[in-house]
Formats: structure tokens, sequence, C-alpha cells
């Protein structure tokens, strides 16, 4: 017996939940939102860097495994609002030709099956809610749109200016990130953000993060119609007779197992939770998992391919917010290869506690702090191709996630031509030596995480139509990154937040 009944269930307050939520509150319609976590304390810890990037104070506790069997310690967070409380705010469209079939020297990445001009729209709609700064025309590979971004780009520091010179003197193209942040330049006593050293991948005590906790949920929670609980991990979904429907979402409170019923049930827990929870919710009807009658819940699992190249140079720098930079040149290849390479980010200030965190063991905290001062690092992102083998499955009550690096060439080429850039810098010569150390990040990244639920029109080769509704069953839905046929080569949380507002309008137009 169900407790409550619901127009709308969403189960997931992240980048694809907090979002729904948002864009369905103001429909008038009950709708009930379960979080496993909670709200995100505000602490001093939110900002300390030894608590958030030694010891993983915010991480989940929780312990997956691939498939040998060797423990996996995932670098994701279970608060209102998702991994998005810990993102860099990065938010990009992905580029036009994403949606078509690409070529790359290791492998196909398969076509959407709608286009850039499908979601054009509701990028920019997403772009204006969670208050999205940067800068028109200079990127080479940005998709076309008539609209400004919402907010003026957030300016380099000293440093970051020079280096970006030193790059347009390489004939590159250097560009202002995309950035959600609440930062107002020109008036910064109306400024929430304080332009801190501690944003990309910490919690903001000052909530001046364009996220989906505070841009979505508690914008959307404002309604009387809607309802948040919050410590409440859905365990299973329960259909009809049929198999058609789900009837009831079964979830665990203070101990407790509750059940609710809503007309449509929408699960938004993140690709690998949401391909587990349907997973989990085998029955009689759905044998091998709920909406799995084609097999491929779980699989064409990606999460980009990860490098980070650490930049030490002689000369020192105090940059508290070098997170504004980034280089497309290489996005579709280069001259002597013709094949996709991938994107270039600077990232978040370096500091002590991370340099002790990915460094050696036992380094000394004088030398961490030394190197931090010299440092600036860039994260090398190149695409992660759907592979069927790369799948995430349930067993014993635990998550599996077997995975296999592909697209390697490319990976490696845009590593090694992004050190030889770095290494021509101008800012880097007359007695600013530096050295350039990459390093590739493993599969415990799942920040990026796509592809699980691929969307498409044929429920044969997908599991979602192009609405996100499960081909199986009829009131299910999943809205985050799951429904990604291919990951393109750049953030993926701005295409997430563009897709939920598209089915959101879709579900309201159900509705009438």
């Amino acid at each position: 017996m169900a407790d409550c009944h619901y127009d709308f269930i969403i189960i997931g307050t992240g980048a694809g939940g907090g979002t729904l939520a948002y864009k369905l509150a103001s429909s008038g319609k009950k709708i009930l939102i379960l979080e496993r976590g909670n709200f995100l304390p505000k602490e001093k810890a939110n900002w300390d860097t030894k608590q958030v990037s030694q010891k993983e104070h915010y991480r989940t506790s929780e312990v997956w495994y691939d498939k040998n069997g060797q423990a996996i310690y995932p670098l994701t967070h279970y608060f209102v609002g998702g991994n998005t409380k810990f993102y860099g705010g990065a938010l990009f469209r992905l580029r036009e030709r994403d949606f078509d079939q690409v070529i790359h020297q290791d492998g196909i990445s398969p076509a959407w099956p709608l286009s850039y001009q499908d979601f054009a729209p509701y990028y920019d709609e997403a772009e204006k809610i969670y208050e999205v700064h940067g800068q028109r025309g200079l990127d080479p590979t940005e998709p076309p749109t008539n609209l400004d971004y919402p907010f003026p780009a957030i300016s380099h520091e000293p440093y970051i200016k020079e280096i970006k010179y030193s790059l347009k003197n390489l004939d590159l193209h250097p560009f202002y990130l995309p950035i959600a942040i609440k930062l107002n330049e020109l008036n910064r006593y109306l400024s929430k953000c304080i332009r801190c050293n501690t944003c990309d991948g910490f919690p903001c005590l000052v909530d001046a993060k364009g996220d989906a906790d505070i841009n979505g949920i508690r914008r959307a929670i404002a309604a009387n119609n809607l309802k948040l609980i919050t410590d409440a991990k859905v365990i299973k979904l329960h259909t009809s007779a049929s198999g058609r429907e789900v009837t009831g979402v079964e979830a665990e409170i203070s101990g407790k197992r509750q059940i609710f019923s809503g007309h449509i049930v929408i699960v938004a827990c993140g690709a690998i939770n949401s391909a587990a929870l349907l997973l989990q919710s085998a029955n009689d009807q759905h044998p091998n998992g709920l909406a799995n009658s084609s097999n491929l819940v779980g699989r064409y699992y990606m999460s980009h391919n990860f490098g980070v190249v650490m930049s030490l140079s002689k000369k020192p720098h105090y940059t508290s917010f070098p997170k504004t930079l980034g280089v497309n040149d290489f996005y579709w290849g280069e001259k002597d290869f013709a094949y996709p390479m991938g994107s270039i980010q600077s990232l978040g200030n370096v500091n002590k506690d991370k340099i002790a965190a990915y460094g050696p063991p036992l380094m000394p905290k004088i030398l961490a702090e030394k190197l931090a001062r010299h440092s600036i690092a860039w994260l090398v992102m190149t695409e992660d191709l759907p592979s069927y083998n790369n799948r995430v499955t349930w067993k014993n009550d635990t998550i599996y996630l077997e995975y296999k690096s592909n697209n390697q060439t490319a990976f490696n080429r845009l590593i090694k031509r992004w050190v030889e850039v770095l290494k021509s810098l101008q800012v880097y010569q007359e007695g600013n030596c530096a050295i350039h150390i990459p390093q590739k990040m493993g599969v415990r990244e799942v920040g990026h995480q796509c592809g699980t639920c691929r969307f498409g029109e044929d429920p044969q080769t997908s599991v979602l139509d192009i609405n996100c509704r499960t081909h199986d069953c009829d009131n299910l839905y999943v809205v985050d990154g799951s429904f990604f046929p291919s990951s393109a080569a750049v953030n993926p949380s701005l295409t997430i937040i563009a897709n939920a507002l598209r089915v959101g309008e879709h579900l309201l137009d159900r509705m009438k």
C-alpha cells in the first residue's frame, strides 16, 4: 500500500533532478523529490583543503568494485545538489558536430537522435538559470547561438593573463571558460562570490556557486506543491502486474521503508546509480532489470579520459582563482592528425593539501606548500568512446563498475601536444623555466559519468526514447547523464541541465 500519491516523483537532486524540479515546480502539480543525502552542512570544513582534498571528508564511504573484485573508492558525493556541489562550474555546450557521428582514430562516436538545434533553446535557458559567465566569439569550436552569455566573462588574474597572451602569440585561441558562479566584478559589494581559492572541487560556504541545489532545488521548494524528503535512499521501483508502469517507489527513510506512488516517476540518481537502481528493481516482468529488455541498462558507461598537467615554474605566482581559461584548438585534431583530440582547461587553485593528496606518500608539508606557489594545473580531456563492455552491474547489493579505457591514441597525443605548447610559451622563457608533469586520472573519477541508459528511437538499441521515457515502462523517465549516446570532450553538466529542461517541457505537455 502506497503512503501517498503524487503527480511527479523525482529521485535525485543533481544537475538533472534538481533542474527538473525547478522546471516543474511552477506547474501546480503535486511533486515529491527523494534525495538519499541531506543538505550539505555549512561549516569551516567546506573551505578546508586538508579536509576536502586529503581526507575526502564529504566523499561517500560507499565502496564499489571493478570486474576483478578490486575495491573502488569513488569520488562522488550524496547531498542535495549531487556532485554539482563540488564541481568547478564549467558549463559547456556540446559542439554542434558532437551530435553527429564522429570518426576517431580508435573508434566511432555515434550520432545522437536529436541535433544541436533541438537542444539550443534549452542551452539558452540553462545558461540563464545557472547564471553562466562567459564571452562568445573566442572559442573556435563554439556552437551557434544568437544570445550572449547572461553574465560577462570572469576576468583572468595577472599570471593567467600572461599565459593567455603567450598562447595567442602561438596563434592559438584561448577563451574565457563558461563558469557558473555568482561573481559581480563591477560591484563587488553586491557579489556573493568572493573569488576565493577553494572553489573547484569544494563546496561553497557562501552559496556563490551555480549548482543544482542553490539554483534548482532551493528555488523549487519555495512552491507549496513540492515536497522534498532528504536522507531517503530509494532501493526499488515496483511495477504493475503487466510491468508496463511503475506503481511504487520504495525508499528507506530513518531506518524504515516507505512506498510512494506517482503518475510519473523520474530517476535522476546519476548515470551509475540510476542504472544500478533499474537493475536492482528486477521482477518477474523485468527479470534482467527494470526497463532492460534491450539488455543495455548499465552498458556504454563513459566518464571521459582525464589527464592533469602540472606546470611547475621557477617564478612563484599568487593566483587565487585560475579556472578562467580554455583552449579548444585541438578539439577536432590538428594539421597532421585528422581525428578529434579534445579540450584543455585551467583548473582551480593548486594548494599544498591537493599536492600532498596526489603526490608521493609522506611528502614534507613545506615542500608541498612551495610547489603550490609555483604551480598551475591544466585539465586535459579526450572523449571516452561508448563501449558495450564498459558497464555498471549490480551484484550482492553492490555496484560493480566494469571499465576499460579507450581512445588512448588521441588522449596521449593531446597530453603530449599540450606539454609541447606549454614549453613554448613566452611566459616560461627568460629565466622562468618550467617543468610540465602529466598525470592520468583513474576509474574512481566519476564526476563526468554518463551513458548507461542511452536514448534513441529503436527499443532494441536504446533504453530511453527521445524524451527520455523508458521504452518498457510508460510512466518511467531517466533524466541525468545516463541518456548520452556519446560523451564528447567537454564537461557534460550543461547538457544534462538543458536536457532536464527539455524533458520537463515534455512532461508538462503530457500532464495537460
